[in-house]
C-alpha cells in the first residue's frame, strides 16, 4: 500500500491521537508520575551531559606497550668463557662481573707491548738526545772550518810573500853574480899583462865565487817558496773542502732531527698498542654497564666466544616508559605535560604519569619499508604516530612492568 493512501493516513491519525490523549490524561490523573518521569528526563541530560563532558577531554588506545631500554651486551674479545657469574632473569647491579673470558693470551700480549715500548723508549730518549749534540757539532764544525779557511787563505798570502822575496831576492843576486863574473873576466886580462895585482885577481874570484854561490842560496830560496806556496794552496783547498762539508750540518741536524722524531712516532706507537693490550685484557671481565635483570642467556662455562658474539642482555627496570600509538585524528589537542592515566592488562591496575614527547613522525615512516603513496592505487589510511608517556615518581616502585606489557593509556586533553 503506498504511502499517499488516505484511508491509511486517516488511521494513522485516529490511532495516534487516542494514545496521546490517553497518555495526557494518565499524566494530568498522576501528578506524582508525572514528577518522576521529569525528574527521570532532567538525570538522563545531566548524565549525558556529563559523559560527554567526561569523554571529550580524554583520548584513549589499546595500540600501547610498555618500553624500556634494553642493553645487548657481546664479547669484545675472543677466548674460552672461563667463569659465567649470572642465571637467566638475575638481577645484577652496575659493574658486576658477569662473564670471565681466559685472560692468558691477553696477558701475555701485555707484557710483549710493554716491552716494545720500554725498547722504544729507549731509542727515543737517545734519538733526542742526539739532536742537540748533533747542533752543537755542526756549530763547532762550521766555526772551525771558516777559522781553518782564514788561516788557510793567511798562509796562503804568506807564501807568495816569501815567494815574491825569494824571486826578489833571486834577481839581486843573480844581478850581483853577473857583474862579479864580468869583473872577473875583466881582471883576468889584466893580471896577465900585469897591470893588477895577483892579490886583486884573487879578490876578484872570491867575489865571483860568492855571487855565484849567492845565486844558488836565492834559487834554493825561490824553490822553497814555491813549496810552501803549494803547501798553503793544499791547505786552503783541503780548508774549503772542510768548509764544504760543514755546510751540510744543518742538513744532518735536519736528518737527526727526523730520526728522533721517528723514535718518538715508534714510542707513540708503542704505548698505543701498549693501551690497546691493557683495554684488550680488560674486556676478558665482562661486567654489568647497569643495574638491571640480566636476561637472553646465550653462553655457557667453557664455551668459545668470538669478538662481536651476543652473551646476554641486560634490562634496566629503573626507568621504563609507555609509547602508546594514537591516530593522528587524536592529537588535536594533545600536548606534551597533559595528564594520562595507564591501565595495565597484566596486573589489572591503573598508574598515572603524564604525557613527555610526541614522534616526529609517523610509525609508518619509521618502518623499515615506509610506504610509498605515489603509486597511481592511493588509499586513504588513518596514521598512528607514536606518543611517549612517562609514568609519574613512585608509581613502579616494585619494578613490575616489563617492556612489551600491553596497556590501555588514556590521556586528559584539558
Amino acid at each position: 500500500m503506498s504511502a499517499a493512501d488516505p484511508s491509511r493516513q486517516g488511521l494513522d491519525h485516529d490511532g495516534a491521537a487516542p494514545l496521546v490523549s490517553r497518555t495526557r490524561a494518565l499524566l494530568e490523573s498522576r501528578p506524582k508520575a508525572r514528577r518522576v518521569l521529569l525528574v527521570a528526563a532532567v538525570v538522563v541530560v545531566v548524565l549525558g551531559v556529563l559523559g560527554w563532558l567526561h569523554f571529550s577531554v580524554r583520548e584513549s588506545t589499546d595500540d600501547a606497550q610498555v618500553d624500556g631500554h634494553i642493553i645487548p651486551i657481546a664479547a669484545r674479545v675472543g677466548g674460552t668463557a672461563l667463569e659465567v657469574d649470572f642465571t637467566d632473569n638475575q638481577e645484577v647491579v652496575s659493574g658486576a662481573v658477569l662473564v670471565q673470558i681466559d685472560p692468558s693470551d691477553y696477558r701475555v700480549a701485555l707484557q710483549r707491548a710493554q716491552a716494545e715500548l720500554a725498547d722504544a723508549t729507549a731509542l727515543m730518549a737517545a734519538a733526542e738526545t742526539g739532536v742537540p749534540i748533533a747542533t752543537t757539532t755542526t756549530q763547532s764544525q762550521i766555526s772551525s772550518a771558516a777559522a781553518s779557511v782564514g788561516r788557510a787563505l793567511a798562509g796562503q798570502a804568506a807564501a807568495e810573500a816569501r815567494l815574491a822575496s825569494a824571486q826578489a831576492r833571486l834577481r839581486e843576486a843573480t844581478a850581483n853574480d853577473t857583474r862579479a863574473q864580468r869583473d872577473l873576466e875583466r881582471m883576468k886580462g889584466l893580471v896577465a899583462k900585469d897591470e893588477v895585482s895577483q892579490q886583486q885577481y884573487d879578490l876578484a874570484v872570491a867575489a865571483a865565487a860568492a855571487s855565484r854561490a849567492a845565486v844558488d842560496s836565492a834559487q834554493a830560496l825561490v824553490a822553497e817558496a814555491l813549496q810552501g806556496r803549494e803547501n798553503a794552496l793544499g791547505a786552503l783547498a783541503q780548508a774549503r773542502a772542510e768548509q764544504a762539508t760543514a755546510t751540510t750540518g744543518p742538513q744532518q741536524v735536519a736528518v737527526t732531527r727526523s730520526r728522533a722524531e721517528s723514535a718518538r712516532a715508534r714510542f707513540e706507537l708503542a704505548k698505543a698498542v701498549v693501551e690497546q693490550a691493557r683495554l684488550n685484557l680488560e674486556y676478558t671481565t665482562v661486567k654489568a654497564p647497569a643495574t638491571g635483570v640480566a636476561s637472553k642467556k646465550a653462553v655457557e662455562p667453557g664455551q668459545v666466544v668470538q669478538p662481536g658474539q651476543p652473551l646476554l642482555a641486560v634490562v634496566p627496570l629503573e626507568e621504563v616508559w609507555i609509547t602508546a600509538n594514537f591516530k593522528e585524528t587524536q592529537l588535536k589537542r594533545m600536548r606534551p605535560g597533559q595528564a594520562a592515566t595507564i591501565r595495565v592488562d597484566a596486573y589489572g591496575r591503573t598508574y598515572s604519569g603524564h604525557v613527555d614527547s610526541i614522534a616526529a613522525a609517523t610509525g609508518a615512516r619509521f618502518s623499515l619499508l615506509p610506504p610509498e603513496n605515489a603509486t597511481g592505487n592511493y588509499v586513504k589510511v588513518v596514521q598512528r604516530v607514536p606518543v611517549k608517556i612517562v609514568l609519574d615518581r613512585g608509581q613502579d616502585d616494585e619494578h613490575r612492568l616489563r617492556p612489551g606489557m600491553s596497556v590501555v593509556p588514556t590521556v586528559i586533553t584539558r
